[in-house]
Order: structure tokens, then C-alpha cells, then sequence
């Protein structure tokens, strides 16, 4: 059954919460490029998250115009007219070593959110699709102590060198990784190399790969319900 949700003003994010319990897991997932707050929600219905589990759906910190009177938002930039041309000529962009101008913004406003709520990151589970999942990942390499796990939709590599130094300190965190074997935006090469960074890491998950594009099939929410990101600190004592 869905919960009550509203949008609020967090530190300096923009944001829809559907409030839970003090002690249960708390869930924060994050749009892709060209979408906005609204655009997951319906997840909060379809994950089997505990009872009580805390949902926040950050709003993006930049506005995109995707054409006459439509903006949206995003996390950071992107090269519209290389990704155009990558998917011309049938190939993908190589993102594994490139640093998102942007990105660290992006963090250091949801890490101020956090702590305005006061919620500990031991709690968190970081999640996001596209732009967003990548966001999610910086956050759980970046964070000051492990988050509680990580959920990674169609996302990708970046910054290789640095995430595989710092994934070296989330030994045994556990995630969750989905992307589709036709992705024309983010390719399956990027995906399997950030599973290869996490895994040589040793956090522990896999990547569930499936005959579709850039999107969230079915199968994807059952891979994720049956992770096991969800166990609730009160089940744990």
C-alpha cells in the first residue's frame, strides 16, 4: 500500500519523502538525466523493502532544457552531441575515465541532507538509474563510512582508477547491479567494467544483465527483490 508522500526542501535539495521509522533502512534513489523527482516513486510500491523503510527521491541539482517550454533535471552535464554520434555510428562512449563536472556538487549536497535528517549512512542504501545510478555509486565510494548497501540501474564506470582505490575500502558491502544487453546510451561494456571494479573490490553482488535497452524491465524488480539489501538493523539484533 502506498504511503503518504510530499516534497520538501532537505539542506539545499529539493525532495520527495515518503517518511518511515528511525531504525529501519532508509532509501535513497536517484533520477536519470532529463527526468526528475517524480520519475522513480513507484518504485517505493514495487521493492520489498522492510516496513518503516524511509524513501527519499532527491530532485536534480541542475535544470536541462529538452526542448520549447520542457526543462528537467539532471546531475550533471553531458555531451549531448557525442552521445548523438556514438549512437549514429552504433558504438559507445568510453566513460570510465572521465570526471563529471558536477558530480562532487551533487554529493557534497546529498551528503548535507543526510545529515540535516540525521539519518547515519549505516542505514542507507544508495540507488539510482542512468546518471543517476552513477551518482549512487560515487556516493557509496565517497561516503565517510559504508552505506548499508547500493543499487545500481543501467549505470556506469567512471573515474576507473580512483573508484577501484576507493572501493577498496567497501569490502563485503553488498549491491545490487542491473543493465540491458541493447543499451544504446550506456553500453553493457560499461556496466561490466564497473562490476569487475566493485568485485575485485570484494563487495559483493553481481551483475544481472537482461534482452532489453535502456530501461527498467520486470525482471530487474524481481533481481532486486530478491538481493539481499533490505534486512532491517532491528531484524539484525
Amino acid at each position: 500500500m502506498a504511503r503518504p508522500s510530499k516534497m520538501r526542501k532537505i539542506g539545499s535539495l529539493e525532495v520527495i519523502e515518503i517518511p518511515g521509522q528511525p531504525k529501519s533502512p532508509c532509501i535513497v534513489f536517484f533520477h536519470g538525466y532529463g527526468a526528475d523527482a517524480t520519475d522513480l516513486v513507484p518504485l517505493a510500491n514495487v521493492i520489498s523493502a522492510p516496513p518503516g523503510t524511509t524513501w527519499l527521491f532527491p530532485n536534480g541539482t541542475m535544470e536541462v532544457e529538452l526542448g520549447p517550454h520542457f526543462s528537467a533535471r539532471a546531475w550533471f552535464p553531458i555531451d549531448i552531441e557525442a552521445l548523438d554520434r556514438a549512437r549514429a555510428e552504433g558504438t559507445h562512449r568510453d566513460l570510465s575515465n572521465t570526471t563529471p563536472p558536477g558530480i562532487k556538487q551533487a554529493r557534497e549536497k546529498v551528503f548535507e541532507m543526510l545529515k540535516t535528517l540525521n539519518i547515519p549512512l549505516s542505514q542507507v542504501i544508495f540507488g539510482g538509474f542512468s546518471q543517476g545510478a552513477m551518482l549512487a555509486t560515487a556516493l557509496t565510494l565517497y561516503a565517510p563510512e559504508p552505506p548499508k548497501g547500493l543499487i545500481i540501474m543501467s549505470g556506469a564506470l567512471l573515474d576507473g582508477k580512483i573508484w577501484a582505490e576507493k572501493a577498496k575500502n567497501r569490502t563485503g558491502l553488498s549491491f545490487y547491479q542491473s543493465h540491458g544487453t541493447r543499451d544504446d546510451l550506456l553500453g553493457l561494456q560499461g556496466a561490466q567494467a564497473l562490476e569487475k571494479t566493485l568485485l575485485d573490490a570484494g563487495l559483493k553482488g553481481k551483475l544481472q544483465t537482461f534482452s532489453g535497452g535502456h530501461e527498467i524491465p520486470q525482471e530487474v524488480l524481481h533481481g532486486v527483490n530478491n538481493c539481499l539489501l533490505y534486512t532491517s538493523d532491528a531484524a539484525d539484533e
